[in-house]
Parts: structure tokens; sequence; C-alpha cells
């Protein structure tokens, strides 16, 4: 089955661009370590998947690009086309030339943001939904199944949050059997947007209306992968999308999802949503990747499938965000004990406590590996039993040069202390009623903000008492 991705504004167009490139570098240019049979039907199901008809012999990208300004998009098409190895569809993207989305980043007045928002949300989305709807709609019917909608969107900003909230409500009105996952880029906790928090706070709450689930990359987590795993020394953006990219690629690239499976899985977001959402009030994924390193080590470097899954397990248990570094004296709670960590300093709890994991191994002897350690039961909550919370995925055929590779896909609670942080900063601007014209004069009244707060507090009511 098909998904189809949608790009939204400057960060999700920059993103999608390197998840495909990502995606075809996997394909063309390792060929898996793998049989050539396997590597042939891995092929076959990628080019399902994430690809639709070939023009002049190249695949075209199952994507619909979506900005307010005209530059990114120009961009993203024109070098994609100038790979060689894949293309978008020239027909496509939707663009204006009001220069709404993510202005942040390009020098626009901070002060001017709230209202570039809800100009995207509240008059250029209503304003411009039927042509949007069109060519989603057309990308759609292309797909002889369609697994569903994965968007890629920032939510500091103004194109990716709000008009990126209302394009993921118009898809789950057009399409309501469908799955849509979004992909949200959290913002660093330093700032990029004055009102960053208040921008976050109201798209998360209204993706979590209408969302199937939302995959979170965090950017301070990604930078710091940038510099002490990559050893980047001066970090670009598109430094940090390439490792976003690779990260999902590890996720979204095809897989076996059952012991001895003859085929490789043919609906990924439906695979995902039963495996990691047992329930709607709990959406928030994370992600994390093992190795991860300079093209130029790997032949250095050596890896065992029980040293990966023992470094992923305690990223997991100490909410860790790389494999240096991780505080191995976390430990999940023994039965009958308090399960706050004597150096905890907060009401959040210190260790990681899980909904759902899913394990992902891809390369050599991954028969080999054993994941028992992920079944015990003091990792998650009561209501599910190990045998339903965990999941193991698995292929022989090797990921992006790397011979050995262990993703972590996480409903647990390791946005809990971010998400409280972000709804905190929010609600102290509130008090004060800073800002707030500027989104009042486009039609957001007190109540959407009071209406947000409680939503996102529920969030974190629920995820705190596992």
């Amino acid at each position: 089955m098909s998904v189809v991705t949608v790009q939204l504004g400057q960060c999700g167009n920059q993103i999608g661009h390197e998840v495909f490139n990502a995606i075809c570098s996997d394909v063309h240019g390792t060929h898996g370590l793998c049989s050539k049979k396997e590597n042939e039907s891995y092929h076959d199901a990628c080019k399902e998947r994430f690809f639709s008809e070939e023009k002049a012999g190249v695949p075209v990208a199952r994507a619909v690009l979506v900005d307010m300004e005209p530059k990114v998009i120009s961009q993203t098409l024109s070098i994609a086309a100038r790979s060689g190895y894949w293309k978008y569809d020239d027909r496509s993207h939707f663009c204006q030339k009001q220069g709404s989305g993510n202005n942040w980043a390009n020098g626009i007045c901070h002060v001017l943001l709230p209202s570039l928002l809800f100009n995207s949300y509240s008059v250029h989305g209503p304003k411009h939904k039927d042509v949007i709807m069109n060519l989603v709609q057309k990308e759609a019917e292309k797909c002889d199944r369609l697994s569903g909608f994965f968007t890629i969107m920032s939510m500091a900003g103004g194109t990716g949050s709000g008009l990126g909230a209302f394009v993921t409500q118009c898809l789950r009105d057009a399409f309501p059997a469908s799955f849509i996952l979004n992909h949200v880029i959290w913002p660093y906790g330093t700032g990029e947007v004055i009102v960053q928090n208040y921008n976050s706070v109201l798209t998360l709450s209204h993706l979590y209306q209408s969302s199937d689930a939302l995959l979170v990359h965090e950017n301070d987590v990604i930078h710091k992968i940038c510099a002490q795993l990559m050893n980047i020394k001066q970090i670009s953006f598109r430094d940090v999308n390439q490792v976003i990219a690779h990260q999902l690629g590890s996720v979204f690239q095809p897989i076996y999802t059952a012991e001895g499976a003859l085929h490789y899985s043919r609906s990924p977001l439906g695979d995902l949503m039963e495996t990691l959402v047992p329930h709607p009030e709990f959406k928030m994924l994370g992600l994390r990747n093992i190795p991860q390193m300079p093209e130029n080590s790997l032949a250095y470097s050596t890896f065992s499938w029980p040293g990966l899954i023992k470094h992923l397990r305690q990223m997991l248990i100490a909410n860790a965000t790389m494999e240096e570094g991780i505080d191995w004296q976390v430990r999940p709670p023994r039965p009958g004990s308090s399960v706050l960590s004597k150096h905890s300093t907060s009401k959040l709890l210190h260790f990681n406590a899980s909904i759902a994991n899913l394990v992902i191994l891809r390369g050599k002897d991954m028969h080999s590996a054993d994941l028992g350690s992920f079944r015990d039961p003091a990792l998650y909550t009561s209501w599910l039993t190990p045998q339903d919370a965990f999941n193991l995925w698995k292929t022989p055929r090797a990921f992006n040069k790397y011979e050995k590779s262990a993703s972590l896909v996480s409903n647990s609670q390791f946005l809990l202390k971010p998400l409280d942080n972000l709804v905190g900063k929010a609600w102290n601007m509130f008090a004060s009623k800073a800002y707030i014209h500027q989104y009042t004069k486009f039609g957001i009244e007190e109540e959407d903000f009071l209406d947000s707060f409680t939503a996102l507090e529920q969030v974190i009511s629920s995820y705190t008492i596992l």
C-alpha cells in the first residue's frame, strides 16, 4: 500500500526532500548486503510505497508540496529533478507570494508571526482549501491501495503549524478511513520565535483531535546528535534535516512485521498505528535510531546485536536521546516500589514508562538478536501485557550502509517534560496577555487558547499517571 506525503511550509518541504533522498540512497546505493532476490523485493515494496509512475525512467514521489512562498518549493523541485534518481510531479505543489509560512527562518520580525500563523489557519487555509485538497485527491487517486497520509511540518512558525493544522483537519474530513500520521518538528528550547509556545500549543491541540498519531522530533536533540555523534562543526539546517530523514527512513522503509512473513508489510501506517496507538488519548510517538555516525567512520566500526539492543533498551528506560551519555543507573521500578527516582528533582517521572514500543532491526544475522529484555512488564503500563505492548519488526536487508542498525519507536513519557515546559511558558505569556491582540484580530479568541491549554494539560495528566 502507498503513502502520500504532504510537505507543509519551509521546514516540511526541506525535510520531505531529504526523506525521499534518504530512501533513494538506501535503495540504489548499497544493495543491502543481502541476496539479490531479497534486494529486489525490498526495492519493489519501496517503490510501491513512496513513488508513482516513472517519467523518462525516473520515479515520481507520491507527495504534495504546500507553502505560502514559492522560493523553497522551487528549489526543492529543481534539486530533486537534478538528482536523476527521483523527482516530484511538477503539478503537485501549491504556493503563493504572501510569505506567511515559516517566515521566522527568513528574518521576518518575530512580532508579526502570530498574525502570520492565523493568517495561515483562519485565512489562507479556507481560502485555498479547494486547490490544496484537489492536489491531495489527485495524488491519492494514483494509488492502487492507499495506506494514508504522512504530513511533515514544524509547529513554531506559520505555514507548517497554522496551515498544517488546517490541512490535517481537511484530510480527516475528506479521508475518514485513511490513517494520518503527523511528523512534527519541536522548536529549539532557546527560542526560534518569540511566540513559538503559543503557536505550538495551538497546533498540538488541533492535531491531537484530527491526527491518528504525532511522531515528534526535537530540534535540540537532533542538533546534539549532529554535534556529538556526526562530528559536524558548523551545523546547518540541512545537517539536521538529513539526520531526521535517516531516522524516518529507518522506520518507513519496507520491513517484515511478523515472524516468518513472506512479504513486506503492505500497510505501513496501519501497522504502525495498530502496534503503537492502542488508545486515542495517547498519540505521542518518539524515535531513536542507533548507530549514527559519519560515513567515513563506518569502515572502522563493528556492532553486535546484544550491544545495540542493550543500549537501545537503556535509552528507552532513561529517556536518553542518543547512545552516548546514557544514565545507566536508571532502572524500571520493582513491583511495589516507587517509580520516582531519588535523583528526580521535579514532579515528572525519572523512569520513562511506556504504553507500547516497537523495535525495528535491519541487517546481518538479525534473527539471532534476543529482544527478551524489551518484554519486561516493568517497562509498561499495567493495562497492557508485554505481548500486546511490544512488537518486533525486522529484515536481513541492511539500511543505508549500516551492516546492523536498530530503531525504537516508542509511545511513552518521553515528551512529558518538554510538553509540560512548553505549556507552562505559553500559560505564563497568556496570563500577562502578551501578544494576544495579534491573534484576536484574526478571529482567535481567548477561549480558543483556554481550550488548547485544557486539551494539552489532559494529555500531560494522562501520560503522567502511566
